[in-house]
């Protein structure tokens, strides 16, 4: 990831498991955006809370900070830089961010301080390793170095504000901070006061450190008016570089105005000689135990309770306490799989794309329930989760979970077939049975539902495992078969009935969209049945690709890329007609991505793909109007989702046609790779990225209909593509074919078995191929170049 520096106000880098909730670091290094109630919190800043430093001379020279860049204009609350944002504390001048998920590092440097500070921060991450990947847990490790010709005092403090009630503004009376100290730590323990876990909205959470030097601490900033538990926490630090708990204010005056956050602080001293660097370590943990059995999250319900998966791990102690005795491992693990993607020979903006999006996994996007099912929003809103149910068509582009996690790529599988797969076949495509909330009512989704069917397929090729593939199939075969009498109804072999679909719209007639999808649906079904021994089966979805895709060849596409067929198209609304669909051969590319083969003319399909670049990327959005949403603008590049280069536009064309998707331009690029256009597919990448640059939006967020919006997800079929990876865990084969670099290649792939890196280079007498394995067992394993 580039560095950025503390101008990049768009930047926010999640902290926090898989299905924990989150806390933010800002470009600032100031935590923020805190989201750990079951909900998004978009621009909640705790209060009171910050990290500061303390440099004292040999002679008594003091300085102090906090451990922060400066904050940036315009100040515009109604009390200037809000006092609980400690806006008038000093701060370092310059600051540079980077992030290589899952850690962040920032340098905070000032000619007037003699100083230089760094920060580390991490929740751990670690491929196939659901768990500990899901600890609700970070660790800050402050690095300050001294600069001066003389030996430094160094204290670093940390302040932490209760949220156990934050419903009713952490009343500093409904809360306890509670002082906590073993063996392997000390800290502040954050409670409620009369609350137990049989309430809906308990919470706690923990902050400590491991360090064993002089650690001092307030338990609770004292109880004063106005500015009285900042003022005094910074008199008390600044003065010796130490805490002094149990401190009080006795002094006579009013208290017109009570501001006593429930504050809780610790503090670190050390010396650091001159030249030298020493290290502050904090940890912060939290246990919200409950959620609604429901995808809406109200305030006042107690009943009809589920419990979060992460807390089989206990309280914020029992969590911290298990990240602390395993804090080695957890961190070699995570910095071993962000080393390995860091090391791939593909571009750096390529990098970027695939790590930066895994955020969305471990966003307020996705939760998990005790019993280890996984759910998924589409995004987020500010507040809210947006547009919920594990929404079929959104995830049908996504790649990055079935690598990384495929037991909860495989726990979406299940809900999809053996939840909400009626016996006719439909399909709901929002996930609500599970939680018993009232269905829809929408019609099945057909993208969706197809693409369930491959996306079984991939998951069996990649676990090997039968008795997952034999659970699913007969509800999945009455999903593919659905196709065949409600949008099939002449038995034509080509979809031409009602198709709704993932632009919230149906589409009528002949679609490449839709068709691509359902032959590639009925190439898994056929493979599937045919190791199932239901040769009938296999042979009728083979017959009925095959002649599909030869009419839908000859009546959709027009020598360029394939058109919408239907007749007299101006009577119905959002549809595309002539257009040219960015969306157009995705049935293919997941296919590819499967290892399908070609479900459409070969030929036709590369040109196809190709007339999807030539037409819908834009090297620049000044000159396009756009009446929808927008994701792209001003000197922006990016791809459309559809363009009319024949004419012919609808008066009012299909719902957000003139938009810009981060998740089809993956799709696409990744197809275009596909295809053998590597540099067009990598020009897409590259100005997806450009765009999430840090200072107009955040590396980290990639916005589609909410934040860390799931289709983003699609970028890991970027990598694939690239590599040529593909897992048959069925028959023991890891396939290859890199398309770039091919003389000196090194690439990271993952799936089931283990993760780690390819290595591959060319000589005189042939190409030398290897497996790094850093995670997992290949043992019985073939490689296989392509």
């Amino acid at each position: 990831m580039k560095n950025l520096n503390e101008n990049a106000a768009a930047s926010r880098f999640l902290l926090g498991g898989i299905g924990t909730g989150n806390v933010s670091l800002d470009n600032n290094a100031r935590l923020c955006d805190i989201e750990l109630w079951n909900n998004p919190n978009k621009g909640y800043r705790s209060p009171y809370t910050f990290f500061a430093v303390r440099a004292e001379e040999d002679g008594g020279k003091v300085y102090s900070r906090a451990l922060e860049s400066r904050l940036q204009p315009p100040f515009m609350h109604a009390s200037g830089a809000y006092v609980q944002d400690m806006g008038g504390i000093s701060r370092f001048k310059h600051s540079i961010m980077k992030g290589d998920l899952p850690f962040v590092h920032f340098t905070l440097t000032d000619d007037n301080i003699p100083v230089t500070a760094e920060l580390e921060a991490f929740s751990p991450f670690i491929p196939l390793n659901t768990d500990d990947s899901s600890l609700p847990v970070f660790k800050l490790r402050y690095t300050i170095k001294n600069n001066s010709q003389k030996k430094l005092t160094v204290s670093v403090a940390g302040s932490i504000c209760n949220l156990s009630n934050i419903a009713n503004n952490n009343d500093p009376e409904s809360c306890v901070n509670k002082f906590v100290k073993s063996d392997d730590y000390q800290g502040v323990q954050f409670l409620p006061l009369n609350k137990t876990e049989a309430n809906h909205d308990y919470f706690e959470m923990a902050f400590l450190t491991t360090e064993k030097g002089n650690v001092t601490y307030l338990d609770k900033w004292i109880k004063g008016a106005w500015f009285d538990g900042l003022q005094d926490f910074w008199n008390d630090f600044t003065k010796d570089g130490e805490l002094t708990p149990g401190r009080t204010l006795n002094y006579i005056g009013n208290s017109l105005v009570v501001n006593s956050a429930p504050v809780g602080s610790l503090c670190v001293k050390k010396i650091i000689e001159c030249g030298q660097s020493e290290s502050f370590e904090f940890i912060v943990s939290w246990y919200h135990p409950n959620r609604p059995k429901s995808w809406w999250q109200s305030k006042d319900q107690d009943k009809n309770v589920i419990r979060n998966y992460y807390a089989k791990f206990g309280s914020s102690l029992k969590s911290a306490s298990y990240f602390i005795a395993n804090m080695n491992r957890l961190e070699s693990e995570s910095r071993k799989f962000s080393n390995a993607l860091n090391s791939c020979t593909l571009p750096d903006y390529v990098k970027e794309a695939v790590s930066a999006t895994i955020t969305v996994i471990r966003s307020n996007t996705c939760f998990r329930v005790e019993d280890g099912t996984f759910f998924a929003w589409e995004g987020c809103n500010d507040n809210s989760g947006s547009c919920d149910g594990n929404c079929s068509h959104v995830w049908n582009y996504t790649q990055t979970l079935a690598f990384l996690f495929p037991e909860l790529e495989r726990s979406m599988r299940k809900t999809e077939f053996l939840y909400e797969t009626e016996n006719d076949g439909r399909q709901n495509f929002r996930a609500r049975k599970y939680f018993s909330d009232a269905e829809h009512g929408m019609p099945a989704a057909a993208d969706g539902q197809l693409g369930t069917i491959i996306r079984l397929y991939r998951d069996w090729k990649l676990c090997g495992d039968d008795n997952f593939l034999r659970q699913m199939w007969p509800s999945a075969k009455k999903a593919l078969e659905y196709a065949f009498t409600n949008w099939d109804k002449d038995s034509d072999c080509i979809l031409e009935a009602q198709q709704h679909n993932t632009y919230d719209i149906e589409f009528y007639g002949a679609s490449s969209m839709i068709n691509s999808i359902f032959y590639a649906a009925l190439r898994a079904g056929e493979e599937i049945c045919k190791y199932l021994g239901d040769n009938d089966s296999a042979q009728k979805y083979k017959q009925t690709y095959e002649t599909g895709a030869k009419k839908l060849d000859s009546l959709c596409f027009n020598g360029e890329y394939y058109e919408q067929k239907l007749d007299e198209i101006n009577k119905y609304k959002y549809q595309y007609g002539k257009g040219c669909l960015s969306d157009q051969l995705l049935g293919q590319q997941l296919a590819h991505v499967s290892g399908l083969g070609y479900v459409l003319n070969k030929d036709n399909v590369k040109r196809a793909v190709k007339s999807i670049y030539t037409n819908n990327f834009l090297e620049s959005f000044d000159n396009h109007n756009n009446m929808q949403r927008t994701y792209a603008l001003n000197d922006d590049g990016g791809l459309l989702l559809c363009s009319w280069p024949k004419g012919e536009r609808p008066e009012i064309p299909f719902v957000y046609s003139d938009e810009v998707w981060s998740g089809i331009e993956y799709q696409v690029a990744s197809h275009l790779i596909y295809e053998g256009f590597i540099d067009e597919g990598l020009k897409i990448v590259k100005a997806c990225r450009e765009r999430h640059d840090g200072y107009k939006r955040s590396p980290w967020n990639e916005v589609e209909c909410g934040h860390h919006y799931a289709r983003s997800l699609a970028s890991y079929g970027v990598l694939l593509a690239l590599t040529g990876f593909r897992c048959d865990a069925v028959n023991k084969t890891l396939y290859f074919k890199p398309v770039i670099n091919e003389d000196n290649f090194t690439a990271f792939f993952c799936c089931p078995a283990g993760w780690g890196l390819y290595h591959q280079n060319k000589t005189s007498e042939g190409i030398n191929s290897e497996i790094e394995t850093l995670y997992g067992n290949f043992d019985g394993y073939k490689i296989v170049i392509i």
